[in-house]
């Protein structure tokens, strides 16, 4: 069914500052929003846990005890998707496609890079041409950020030298710098690199735009050879093809060996939580690398120039724009990105709150999706009510559950007082809850199963016992829950109450 309506003049709205009156007032409170409800639990247990111990001990043990049928319920739909990765690992992608008619699909492949090495530019790029897809149906977009400097204008240059004649054609674009109103960063460098692209390698060549797909890669993005035969069966079997995102795994493998533990761990565990994703539709966005149909993007302007998460908020955009009709279609099959590695250990942890505070700062698509749906009332009650509750719970818990369940949650046994002491309750909260919290972490063994099925074999020269650690790494998962995903996304949500908001921060690559 296609859905056609206009533009909403909120559609590209990125913060409270963009509005004035009873909107700005209304819009600046939803951004508070997360952070109250998240500061709010854990104010809200410890106060109780001074006046009420006993309520904050019972919540504790049944929390506990939710934490591990989610457990397991999650560690239920990796399983399913670890098999259909590997099944559709195995897959002659390009023989399917010849009950198809799929000659005349053209992937236009979106490179932004800002000071990256030649090398990560050339590795990516050499990937594509291993492709087993017609090379010449593959535009290559290298879109350059001015404030760069000549020097990557240059490596862009030398790429389309190097590879050029393999493809349909390689574009350079370079994004202005200081434009006002913009977030410097991935969004705005493809926002405005798109549309350039399209009309110097796609309405020269006089391409119709339904057959253009477009794939938004970070610059590391290493793909496998079958991955634009898997990616074009998947549009031509949609539902509605020109309404859907199409979502890949993201593998973070390319420098995996020599990355620390809690890097890998950090790494292997966003790969997990996106085959989880993968197995609830429902509840999955576009991240990092996604494709996206030419004419959806076109019709809302493609991506937002003013935001920091700019790949899951263009789903936002898709999803208001056609009135909740648009799907992310879960391709399990994976591309390949770089770990967070840095040159120093501590260097390594300081990127890796960083990059994991960014991604926790998507919390600023919840004012977003509340506002629109305020807007419009196409969208049903029911497909709302779904939505928000799996939006902010999301966010929610990303913050507390690590928090509940290794610090605030115990503290009744340290402040609760002698007469809450000496109870039976006091006796077995820790012996309850840790029996619950110790056979839920159990899961980590397939975690580490799974990890050391998904990593690429050892490189030659490394030691031995590398492939040990592959293993023990997974015990640091509570440490990694707390200080990786509870502290940044409380320090995005805070950030985002009280305006201050953050800017794009490029995680850095090199080889």
């Amino acid at each position: 069914m296609s859905v056609t309506n206009t533009r909403s003049p909120y559609l590209h709205i990125g913060r409270a500052s963009e509005l004035r009156g009873r909107e700005r007032a209304w819009y600046r409170f939803l951004e508070m929003l997360p952070a109250i409800l998240s500061i709010g639990t854990l104010v809200l247990l410890t106060v109780l846990s001074f006046v009420t111990p006993h309520i904050v001990a019972y919540f504790t043990i049944c929390f506990s005890a939710y934490w591990l049928l989610k457990s397991i319920f999650l560690s239920i739909h990796l399983t399913h998707n670890f098999r259909r990765l590997r099944h559709h690992m195995t897959i002659d992608w390009v023989g399917r496609l010849k009950n198809t008619k799929y000659d005349d699909i053209v992937h236009m492949v979106l490179f932004p890079f800002y000071q990256e090495p030649y090398e990560v530019i050339a590795e990516s790029i050499q990937a594509l041409s291993r492709s087993r897809y017609n090379l010449k149906n593959i535009v290559i977009v290298l879109a350059v950020e001015e404030r760069a400097g000549e020097e990557a204008l240059r490596n862009a240059q030398k790429a389309k030298d190097e590879f050029g004649s393999l493809f349909l054609d390689i574009a350079i674009t370079v994004h202005p710098a200081g434009v006002p109103g913009e977030v410097a960063g991935k969004g705005s460098n493809i926002a405005y690199a798109t549309p350039q692209a399209v009309k110097s390698a796609i309405d020269t060549k006089k391409i119709p735009h339904e057959k253009v797909l477009v794939s938004s890669f970070d610059i590391d993005t290493v793909v496998y050879p079958d991955y634009f035969a898997c990616l074009t069966w998947h549009f031509l079997t949609a539902e509605r093809p020109l309404q859907s995102s199409f979502q890949p795994i993201p593998l973070f493998n390319n420098n995996i060996w020599r990355a620390p533990m809690l890097s890998r761990v950090l790494a292997y565990s966003t790969t997990f939580w996106q085959m989880i994703q993968q197995e609830r539709p429902e509840r999955l966005s576009t991240f990092s690398s996604h494709t996206i149909p030419l004419p959806a993007l076109e019709a809302v302007g493609f991506w937002q120039n003013n935001m920091v998460n700019e790949d899951s908020r263009i789903y936002w955009n898709l999803f208001m724009h056609y009135d909740g009709e648009y799907d992310v279609i879960p391709i399990a099959y994976p591309v390949s990105m770089d770990a967070n590695v840095a040159g120093s250990f501590w260097g390594t942890i300081k990127n890796l709150y960083k990059q994991h505070r960014r991604w926790s700062y998507g919390a600023e698509n919840i004012p977003y999706i509340i506002f629109n749906f305020a807007k419009n009332s196409r969208i049903s009650f029911v497909k709302k009510a779904r939505v928000l509750f799996v939006q902010i719970e999301g966010f929610w818990s990303l913050v507390t559950q690590p928090l509940i369940l290794f610090a605030v949650g115990w503290l009744p046994l340290f402040v609760g007082g002698a007469v809450f002491n000496d109870s039976i309750l006091s006796y077995n909260l820790p012996k309850v809850s840790s029996w619950f919290l110790t056979t839920a972490m159990l899961g980590l063994i397939f975690l580490a199963l799974y990890a050391s099925r998904l990593v690429p074999p050892r490189p030659d020269g490394s030691k031995k016992s590398q492939s040990v650690f592959m293993v023990v790494q997974w015990i640091l998962v509570p440490i990694t829950m707390v200080i990786f995903s509870s502290i940044p996304g409380l320090d995005a949500q805070i950030r985002l109450a009280l305006g201050k908001y953050m800017g794009f921060w490029v995680t850095p690559k090199d080889r």
